[in-house]
């Protein structure tokens, strides 16, 4: 069979706003739930869910029996964790908190066979297809994605030299862990910070590069979308549940009669 086409670096060559989600349940179920649902992307969370490589390889099996592309974004900028999650069929890796532009190249390195890179070299997984993808070897680089998270003051400082390393597909700039940076943990709605934002955006557009960001509220989304974001992930599985959750719970609780007392003594 042929080499799977990445859905995800073509859409970003298209220059229309992508909406996705983040995955942060770690279910194959609600993974293959949200792709259904219409999502431009979905971001499988390797560093603040405890999901490990087999689980990942289950939800990527899932998301690709929907339209949206998957997303992996790993534990650490790590070429072991990176050689696992490419040979298990990731196409498009995310790698957190990437501080400078030899940072970016080791995260490229480890995406590319020799004498490109130091990706390791394995006869049959799941990536080519069980030895079934003609020149695999070649050819897997032309369809990797390779993202890297910009996530505190000094790394976007050196923003415009990250984004000018080769192999550098797209920029990530994380808002909780930037705000955190600048001593507003928590507070991603500060002047300051959604100014710094801003800026991000602009820096990858002069770079060239698409950016990425998360949200979590249509009206923050939309803002993000006019200071010049890409894709944006609007929430997550879990937020998505919790926030129907306690919308529901508020309207019928809203609507329900005083409780009646309850029986005296016990059964």
């Amino acid at each position: 069979m042929d080499l799977p086409v990445n859905a995800f670096k073509r859409a970003l060559r298209e220059g229309r706003p992508l909406f996705g989600a983040w995955l942060m349940s770690g279910a194959p179920a609600t993974a293959e739930a949200l792709g259904c649902a219409g999502m431009d992307f979905l971001v499988v969370d390797m560093e603040h869910v405890p999901v490990d490589t087999p689980q990942m390889v289950e939800i990527l099996r899932a998301v690709a029996a929907t339209p949206a592309p998957a997303v992996v974004r790993l534990p650490w900028n790590d070429m072991v964790m990176v050689k696992r999650a490419l040979d298990g069929g990731a196409q498009t890796v995310m790698l957190p908190f990437v501080q400078s532009a030899d940072e970016a190249r080791r995260a490229v390195a480890y995406t590319r066979y020799p004498p490109d890179g130091v990706r390791g070299v394995a006869g049959l997984h799941r990536a080519n297809r069980y030895m079934t993808v003609p020149d695999y070897l070649a050819r897997a680089a032309a369809e990797l994605c390779v993202a890297v998270q910009i996530e505190t003051q000094s790394a976007l400082a050196n923003l415009p030299a990250i984004a000018a390393v080769p192999g550098i597909d797209t920029i990530f700039i994380g808002p909780a862990d930037l705000a955190a940076s600048m001593g507003m943990l928590g507070d991603v709605g500060h002047a300051a910070v959604q100014d710094k934002l801003r800026q991000g955006a602009q820096m990858c557009r002069q770079a060239g590069k698409p950016c990425g960001i998360i949200g979590g509220a249509p009206d923050l989304v939309g803002r993000y979308v006019d200071y010049g974001y890409d894709w944006i992930a609007i929430g997550s599985d879990m937020s998505f549940m919790v926030g129907r959750a306690q919308e529901w719970l508020g309207r019928v609780r809203g609507h329900a009669p005083a409780a009646a007392p309850g029986p005296q003594g016990g059964y």
